[in-house]
């Protein structure tokens, strides 16, 4: 499963992907199935409300470095990232994970990273949430990789299917996104790599034969009223 990902792994999404959450998910599970130092950095200075740095208590009571804004403070509501961010790219020691920020300005940060990155061990996933309106059709999500490849520099070289419209997510969501992204899986040639859910909303069996592995995930962004 994660472990057999590349060693550095590029999480990005258009906005209200659910990017971050799935994010701290994957850290979270790597740390559990490897022995080796696992990073995370928040490189989002996109979306303000749900920032991965907000766990970093949490994440690093499990032996994950975070890396995040060069100014501390979870709050605070400023565009800056540190420059430890190349640390563990350089670091072949570490399996790392980058929370990058959605939409092509997000992306813009992994400048001063990409002169570092090898494409061998470098996988650039885009979260895709089909109830989000950019990202409803497979012409939507096909528009929005291309945006965030040029902005990045990077192609991206699978899909997580995390449809869901939070705690009202059913089967046939799954089923609704899994067509869409075979849809766009046929026209591009990218696969769908996993397919989340957040365990404790789905009150249904999840569907066999979708496309990629499935991801059981819990709910660490959301409060309970949100």
């Amino acid at each position: 499963m994660v472990t057999s990902d590349k060693r550095v792994r590029i999480f990005t999404g258009h906005y209200g992907s659910g990017k971050t959450e799935f994010s701290i998910n994957y850290v979270t599970k790597l740390r559990q199935m490897t022995e080796r130092k696992v990073a995370i950095a928040d490189l989002d200075i996109v979306n303000v409300y749900f920032r991965s740095r907000e766990k970093k208590a949490e994440m690093e009571e499990m032996g994950i470095r975070v890396i995040s804004s060069s100014l501390e403070g979870a709050g605070l509501d400023v565009p800056a990232v540190s420059g430890a961010m190349t640390m563990p790219v350089t670091n072949k020691e570490y399996e790392y994970v980058v929370d990058l920020g959605g939409n092509d300005v997000g992306t813009k940060v992994l400048a001063r990273m990409k002169p570092l990155l090898d494409p061998a061990e470098t996988d650039f996933f885009m979260v895709v949430n089909t109830y989000r309106p950019n990202t409803s059709t497979p012409e939507g999500v096909i528009m929005q990789m291309e945006n965030l490849e040029c902005a990045a520099g990077l192609k991206v070289t699978g899909f997580i299917n995390n449809a869901n419209l939070v705690r009202e997510t059913t089967a046939s969501c799954l089923l609704e996104g899994d067509a869409i992204l075979r849809e766009v899986t046929k026209r591009t040639g990218v696969p769908v790599k996993y397919v989340s859910y957040v365990e404790e909303v789905m009150t249904e069996d999840v569907p066999s034969g979708l496309a990629g592995e499935l991801f059981p995930m819990k709910l660490n962004m959301r409060k309970a009223w949100m």
